[in-house]
Formats: structure tokens, C-alpha cells, sequence
């Protein structure tokens, strides 16, 4: 590695180290306000639920009174007094409904299976018929009793829907309708619907003949909605790593979130468009046409060792705006079932694909209109994916090769005039001498026409490229259990080796891929650091150890848990880089014609470049104020 890619290396790693800093300020300042909001809603949540027991109290309390007045009345002989438990509502039909047994009713299309449970009319599971988890089992987004909805409004008397069991109205192909009726008059209707080619579910919610059972003066229902998400995939790390709770604001760029691995919790005060229970390659999207108003996020995470074999508790408590005194008011719904495709997302125009990570405004463009496009159009020609990412490699590396020349160029000509750089090396040994080394390097860098930055910026231009991969990857459900050489999945880790036992930082097994990659690594290196010139500076030193057998190791660690697909991409790059630099410095670079330009112009003044100038002042100034301060140090 020569040293203009050092430089670029540093620059970057600068950048990152800025970042990382940033964004650990904003995490601390949005956690204090987290921390505000979080002991607000503890407090109105203490309330409810402070509230919601006493009323529980009071009806078990109901329900014993009644129960001992029956035993009571039962045991005096002829009295002809027939006793009945206390009733918990006053409305008789609701009190019906409340002790009724639910039953399971389905819709399903060529996408999916959704079950529906009269109990609460609402879904009680949802089966893809298109994929299968990492075990070849059914894929259930949620299992069977694993969610809920309850919706609660004041009719009279505190309800909530959960708690009934409604009665079927109508039930087709497409479409399912449950109601719950009152005996003051009108009654809540579901209307479940969908579609063939789709994974949504259509739904209204609709209150008919309610004008005078609920009062005019309730403006607002509460939603509440549960699901356990199971475990779907083979590396419970890299699975929770993607995994989320997302809300989406209308007219943002993109959704908000909290998880990813960590349980949380957020409230918003603010109109939600729609929010998703977003495992790492299908989710759970729930929107609101009309908005909601107001919401409550709850996301917890199983441990992986969960004997249920499940990834994630989720819960959101949601408000939605209701009109009352009309003799119907239907609020109308929207729940999606079904993978992280990008294209099938964004079909529904409703920003649902934005859920998927592909990275920032400049990387996320590239992800779009370049790596997707490009990995949809192969696909359709080549059922092999391990052939479509190398194919993808080669293209990129083509297409980049234009911006890339001129670092393996540069490295190319260093190596050439090493022998050069090593005899300024020995002609300024002493460290007081630095400047004139740097000066005569600079001087023969502008005689061997190398330009100490041209490496640096298409270095710098690269790496959205390998930061769009490096998001690709492993949320590309395209590579979800597709197979190559000895990887079962090229969006899991390939297991090469299985140890049985989970090691720290390594984990259980070792990803072949993982390694190889590491290898090349560790070869590009040795070889661009090859090129560099000799200097007994420790920093030049530490540097080449951190590039030779630092970098390798590190990235090895990193990647052995994710995707099997990203290691095999990053090796193919390192693999035809290597390839690239060969052929420059083979064909493209002749040492012979850089000496000689060397000798031609050996001992004539080069004009010197603004940014050398700036330099060489900078480095005077340093050097000023070193005999300034050693100065006053003598004095001392």
C-alpha cells in the first residue's frame, strides 16, 4: 500500500471516527429526553393501569357476590328464588358475547394465509405460502394465538373488542365480516378483505346504529396491537441486527426505529401514517389511511437461547380520531403481510420499502439504481446467484476502474522510483532533517509526475461502493437459502467449520468465506505495501502493521457472523483488484520511462504546486515553533 492510499486510509478512518463520536453526543442528548418522556409515560401508564384494576376489582368482586348469592338462594329448600352471577356488563348482549368461545376462520390467496379468531375479530395468524424458515417449517410471520388487537371506545361502559366474541356476518373467498352486536341498537363491524397476487389485508372498521350508545362526546379510539415474531432464520445475530420497530411520518424521507437487537421503547405525541413489526426479511405493516394520532413503541428482544425459539415481542398502543353522533363511521385500515421485497414495497406506493436498509442519500441512490436494477435484470437470465454476484463484481469493477487507475497507477510508479525514495531515506537519516527528506520527496514526486493525493480521492469515491454491498447483503431477500459451493444460504454465515460451543468474538463456528476473504485481504496488502518505500519512521511502521495483519484480522471478526453472500463479494473484489494492479504495473506503468524522466530532469527546479506550497509553509511554521519551544526549554 503506497502512500497515498495510507493517506486515504487515515482520512477515512477520521471521517468514520467523527461520525461515531457525533452520533455518540446526539445518542446521549436523545437519551436524557428519551429518559423525560420515558418517566411520563410510566406515570400515565401507572395511571391506566391503577384504573383498570380497580374497575377489575370491582367486577371479581361482582362475580364472587354473585356467585355466593346463588349458593346462598340455591341451598333454602322451596324458596323458588333461582340465583344468576352478577353480570360484568350492563349491556346483555355484550355480557353474551364476553362468555361466547371463538372460533378460527380463514382467508387465503396464491401469497399467503391469513386466520382470522371471532374472539376480538381479529387476525390470529398469518402463513407465507412462498417461503419456509432456515429449518424447512412453515413460514409463520406470527403463530397461531401469537398477536392481538384489542380496540377500546366508551359505549356506555369501557369495552374492548379483544374481549368479545363476535359473530360471523358474511364469509367468502376474499372477504370475511364479524359484528358484535349491542342491545341498545347498532353494533361494531370487521370487514376483512384480500386480494389475489397481494400480501395485504384490507380492513374497515366500522361503527353502524351507534349514534345514541356511544356519546357525543368520545372523539378518539385506542388501539392496541401484540405480536410475537418467531425465529425465522440460521443466525439469531445477524436476524435481531435487522430487526426493528419502524414508524413512518407522512412526507419524511424515511421511517423512524427502535431495536435492532435492543429492546426499547419510544412515545409519540405526533400523526403516524403507518408502522411496521419489521423482522429481518418479512414484516408486519400496519397503516392508517386517516393517520393515527398518537402512539406508544414497545419492542423486546427473546434471548437465543428462548426454548419458544422466538426473536421478538412487539407491542404498539396506538389513537385514531373518531366521529361521533353519525349513524355509521367506518375507519378504514391496511395490514401487510409479507417479505422485505423491495419492489413488491414499493408497489403499494406508500413508502413501505423504505423499511429496508440500504444505506444513506448517496449509498442508498446507488443501492436503487445501480445494485438493484442490476441484480433484478441478471436474475433473469441466470438462476445462480453466486454467479450473479460475481458477474456484479466484475461489472462494478469495470465501471469504477476509470476512477480506480490512477491509485494502482500511483502505487505502480512508487514502487518504481523506490530505489530513489530509499536513497533519500539514507541521506536524511536525522529526525531534525525531516523537512528537507520531505521536501526532496515532494520534489521527486513532481518529477516522476505522481501526485501525493491522486490515490486518495478515488479511494474516497469507492467506498460508497462497498458500504452499498456491505447493506445489500445481508437484508437482500433475494439471497434468503440460496445455496452456493459449500453455503447453504448466502444471506446467513457458512458454517464451515462448527465448534459446538460459542467462543467470544469468534462465536460457534467458522465462516470459510469469512476466512478466505481475510486471506486476500492480507495478500492485497502485502502486496501494496510492497511498493512503499523503506523508512525507519515507527508511525510508517504501525501503519503497515495495521494494513498487513491488523485490518485482515479485524474484518475476518466482523464478517465471520453475516452474510456468506458479502464475504464472497469482498473476496472477488480483493481477488480482481489484485488482478487489476498486476496488469497496470505489467503493462500500463514502465519504470523505464519514469527513471529516465527522473534523470532528464534531474537538478532543474520544478515549479511547485499550490497544495506543495501550502504544505512546505505549513511544515516551516511547525518547524519555527519546535526551536521556539525548544528555546524557551533551554531557557528553563
Amino acid at each position: 500500500m503506497d502512500k497515498n492510499s495510507i493517506i486515504g486510509l487515515v482520512l477515512m478512518g477520521l471521517l468514520l471516527f467523527g461520525f461515531t463520536f457525533y452520533q455518540q453526543k446526539q445518542y446521549q442528548k436523545q437519551a436524557a429526553y428519551q429518559a423525560q418522556l420515558d418517566s411520563v409515560a410510566a406515570v400515565d401508564r401507572f395511571r391506566a393501569d391503577s384504573i383498570a384494576a380497580a374497575e377489575a376489582a370491582v367486577r371479581d368482586t361482582a362475580r364472587f357476590l354473585g356467585a355466593q348469592n346463588n349458593r346462598s338462594l340455591s341451598g333454602v329448600e322451596g324458596s323458588g328464588v333461582e340465583g344468576n352471577a352478577a353480570p360484568i356488563y350492563k349491556d346483555s348482549l355484550l355480557e353474551a358475547a364476553h362468555s361466547g368461545e371463538g372460533e378460527i376462520v380463514t382467508l387465503s390467496n396464491d401469497k399467503f394465509e391469513v386466520a382470522f379468531t371471532t374472539k376480538g375479530a381479529q387476525p390470529y395468524s398469518a402463513r407465507l405460502k412462498d417461503y419456509n424458515t432456515y429449518g424447512g417449517e412453515d413460514l409463520y410471520l406470527f403463530k397461531p394465538g401469537a398477536s392481538k388487537l384489542g380496540i377500546q371506545i366508551y359505549a356506555g361502559e369501557m369495552i374492548n373488542t379483544a374481549d368479545f366474541n363476535f359473530s360471523v356476518a358474511e364469509k367468502n373467498d376474499t372477504t370475511l365480516v364479524m359484528r358484535l352486536p349491542f342491545a341498545g341498537g347498532g353494533y361494531i363491524e370487521q370487514r376483512y378483505s384480500i386480494r389475489e397476487g397481494e400480501y395485504m389485508v384490507r380492513n374497515a372498521l366500522a361503527f353502524v346504529g351507534m349514534e345514541n350508545v356511544i356519546p357525543k362526546n368520545v372523539f378518539s379510539i385506542d388501539m392496541d396491537y401484540m405480536m410475537t415474531i418467531p425465529r425465522m432464520e440460521k443466525g439469531y445475530k445477524n436476524e435481531s441486527q435487522y430487526s426493528k420497530l419502524d414508524w413512518y411520518f407522512s412526507g419524511e424521507k424515511k421511517p423512524s426505529d427502535i431495536g435492532r437487537a435492543r429492546s426499547a421503547s419510544k412515545r409519540v405525541d405526533n400523526k403516524v401514517a403507518w408502522f411496521a413489526f419489521q423482522q429481518q426479511f418479512f414484516s408486519a405493516i400496519f397503516r392508517a389511511p386517516k393517520e393515527y394520532t398518537s402512539a406508544e413503541y414497545d419492542i423486546k428482544f427473546f434471548p437465543e437461547d428462548d426454548p419458544d425459539h422466538n426473536l421478538m415481542d412487539c407491542q404498539a398502543r396506538m389513537r385514531v380520531d373518531f366521529q361521533p353522533g353519525q349513524s355509521e363511521t367506518v375507519i378504514p385500515f391496511e395490514y401487510y403481510f409479507g417479505p422485505n421485497h423491495y419492489k413488491t414495497l414499493k408497489s403499494y406506493d406508500q413508502k413501505y420499502e423504505r423499511i429496508i436498509p440500504l444505506g444513506g442519500n448517496v449509498v442508498g441512490l446507488f443501492t436503487k439504481f445501480v445494485i438493484i436494477p442490476l441484480f433484478d435484470f441478471l436474475h433473469k437470465f441466470i438462476s445462480n446467484f453466486g454467479i450473479i454476484i460475481l458477474l456484479m463484481t466484475i461489472f462494478i469493477k469495470i465501471v469504477v476502474l476509470p476512477f480506480a487507475y490512477k491509485t494502482y497507477a500511483s502505487s505502480a510508479k512508487m514502487q518504481a522510483i523506490k530505489p530513489e525514495i530509499d536513497k533519500l531515506n539514507a541521506k536524511y537519516p536525522k529526525q531534525e532533517d525531516a523537512m528537507k527528506k520531505q521536501q526532496a520527496q515532494m520534489d521527486l514526486y513532481k518529477r516522476a509526475g505522481i501526485s501525493p493525493m491522486g490515490g486518495c480521492l478515488p479511494m474516497l469515491l469507492q467506498f460508497p461502493i462497498l458500504w452499498a454491498m456491505f447493506r445489500f447483503f445481508p437484508a437482500s431477500i433475494e439471497l434468503r437459502q440460496q445455496p452456493f459451493l459449500w453455503a447453504d444460504d448466502l444471506s446467513a454465515y457458512d458454517s464451515f467449520i462448527n465448534f459446538g460451543t460459542r467462543i467470544p468474538l469468534l462465536g460457534d463456528h467458522i465462516s470459510l468465506f469469512a476466512l478466505l476473504m481475510a486471506v486476500s485481504m492480507f495478500f492485497y496488502s502485502k502486496l501494496t505495501t510492497a511498493s512503499q518505500p523503506g523508512s525507519d519512521d515507527p508511525q510508517m511502521a504501525s501503519m503497515r502493521f495495521m494494513s498487513v495483519w491488523m485490518m485482515p484480522i479485524m474484518m475476518y471478526f466482523i464478517c465471520n457472523s453475516l452474510s456468506s453472500g458479502l464475504s464472497y463479494y469482498y473476496l472477488l473484489s480483493n481477488l480482481i483488484t489484485m488482478l487489476e494492479t498486476w496488469v497496470i504495473k505489467k503493462w500500463f506503468v514502465h519504470p523505464e520511462e519514469i527513471q529516465a524522466k527522473l534523470k532528464a530532469t534531474e537538478g532543474k527546479k520544478q515549479p511547485k504546486s499550490k497544495w506543495q506550497q501550502r504544505l512546505e509553509e505549513a511544515q516551516r511554521m511547525q518547524a519555527q515553533m519546535q526551536r521556539e519551544q525548544a528555546k524557551k526549554n533551554g531557557r528553563r
